[in-house]
């Protein structure tokens, strides 16, 4: 394909944010808080009208097939709406999501710490929440928003090192100030560039290995009463040695369990079909509450998904020549592994911080892509980096335990960092080593701003020191899980 070459896009011209989902209407609002004029190009229908928790349910998106899975926002991503968008998280408790308190899940009762006030997440359906964000950006004066189009090229000035706008698959051309890609885990500007002979560099990328099974309830329970706690402050459930099963609550009184399994692993095949998931998830410590057909009522059915990989893409890196103009946002940039529910807030950190960069750099340039490349790898690198080493771990454990054998060593992170795993048993009895833990699984603090602590470190080290400590409710064993699944030893 031949690239298009145009003059530059000006100042009068909108920026042209492609994909109007999470991400991209993140990106829009943030932009648009800076007073630049927005356009959306969204390749989908619009999300249905009527009462929000309503149409939230009714929302159909084929393009983005995680979107009718478990979502929560963690701790960052409230923190991002606290500072930038408190409005959106006073709408969305008001339409039925709310704050969960991660202390109450802390192992040894004691006195709040002033930084515990970050310590919560807000339990939401996703589609609720991305609803109220859509509602919103199509209401601001300056944004508009083109439902069912797409885009199949990008526009560029005379020397082609500038991108200067796009063109959409019926050939329109549409002038843009800068473009935003923010078509997620497509990342669609990568195809953009190769098409025009402009080399696009190697991503970075390692394997899940990971497919997830989620259904969604609605609680029958009085005022909508949880039937049991939620042990990892969050959500209730956990993460053990062969599978994942979560709870995550919602909002109005929904919530979703999932289940994680290996991908190719037949003995867990029937967890695709209502009879296995339910066994699963009755047979699964903090689940088992959830699943009682007397406390909740399925609103779906069992939905599967294969999960991509983890993906750092080579225009969210330093140290490559990047094309001026066009700026990735969310998974566009970085794909973590989804089990661990960092995507959205993520989403939300980087369009801000992105908005910040280009009011203070509003000419597309060297020193503004520079300066674009460097937030989106300060704030996805670390994450990247952190979920590449927590699926190969997780693979490699339950991959051991389905032929019996003993799993293979992970390199740590970085030398002499402890794993996530090792903390957590220590976080049991030690309540810093709960909240270092929790603030990384939460997004508060990257890992090695608090893994390479040599505090931290001596505090687990002396937990390894004394022994294992209880681990609370045991999940069954493989053998068991299989059996309930009526596969018994036929993996």
């Amino acid at each position: 394909m031949t690239a298009r070459v145009d003059g530059p896009g000006t100042a009068a011209s909108p920026v042209v944010v492609v994909g109007g989902s999470f991400a991209g209407l993140a990106t829009a609002l943030a932009l648009a808080g800076h007073g630049f004029r927005v356009r959306i190009l969204e390749r989908s229908a619009p999300p249905p009208e009527g009462p929000v928790a309503e149409a939230a349910g009714l929302w159909d998106r084929p393009t983005v097939p995680q979107s009718d899975h478990s979502h929560i926002l963690t701790s960052l991503g409230v923190r991002v709406l606290r500072r930038s968008a408190p409005w959106l998280l006073e709408k969305a408790m008001a339409e039925g999501a709310r704050l969960l308190d991660i202390t109450e899940a802390a192992p040894v009762a004691g006195p709040r710490e002033p930084a515990d006030y970050d310590l919560v997440a807000l339990a939401a359906r996703r589609t609720l929440l991305e609803l109220l964000l859509y509602r919103a950006v199509r209401d601001l004066p300056g944004v508009t928003l083109d439902h069912g189009t797409t885009v199949r090229s990008l526009l560029f000035d005379p020397p082609r090192s500038r991108v200067t706008g796009v063109v959409t698959e019926h050939g329109k051309r549409l002038p843009a100030r800068f473009v935003v890609d923010a078509t997620g885990r497509r990342a669609a500007s990568l195809s953009w560039l190769a098409d025009a002979g402009i080399p696009v560099g190697e991503d970075l990328m390692a394997p899940t290995r990971l497919r997830c099974f989620s259904r969604f309830y609605r609680l029958s329970t009085h005022g909508y009463a949880l039937p049991g706690p939620l042990n990892r402050g969050n959500a209730a459930g956990g993460i053990w040695d062969h599978y994942a099963a979560v709870v995550h609550p919602a909002d109005n009184g929904t919530f979703a369990i999932s289940i994680g399994a290996p991908t190719g692993d037949t003995g867990t095949h029937p967890l695709r079909t209502t009879a296995g998931f339910t066994a699963a998830a009755r047979l699964s410590p903090y689940v088992a509450p959830f699943a009682d057909e007397r406390i909740a009522t399925p609103l779906t059915g069992i939905r599967a998904i294969t999960t991509p990989p983890n993906i750092l893409r080579s225009t969210a890196r330093p140290g490559r020549w990047q094309v001026a103009g066009l700026l990735p946002v969310g998974e566009a940039a970085c794909v973590t592994d989804p089990l661990y529910g960092r995507g959205m807030s993520l989403a939300l950190q980087h369009a801000f911080a992105l908005a910040e960069l280009l009011a203070s750099y509003p000419e597309a340039g060297a020193a503004q892509s520079e300066r674009a490349v460097r937030i989106a790898d300060r704030i996805h690198r670390p994450w990247f980096e952190q979920a590449v080493h927590d699926s190969r771990a997780r693979a490699r454990l339950w991959g051991a335990r389905a032929e019996n054998t003993a799993p293979p060593p992970v390199p740590p992170v970085a030398s002499g960092r402890p794993a996530l795993a090792e903390v957590a048993s220590g976080a049991v009895g030690d309540t810093t080593l709960w909240r270092g833990l929790v603030r990384i699984l939460m997004g508060l603090n990257t890992p090695a701003e608090i893994l390479d602590s040599a505090d931290f470190r001596a505090r687990v080290r002396a937990a390894r020191a004394a022994g294992d400590a209880p681990t609370g409710l045991l999940p069954p064993t493989r053998a068991e899980l299989l059996s309930a699944l009526g596969t018994g030893g036929r993996d």
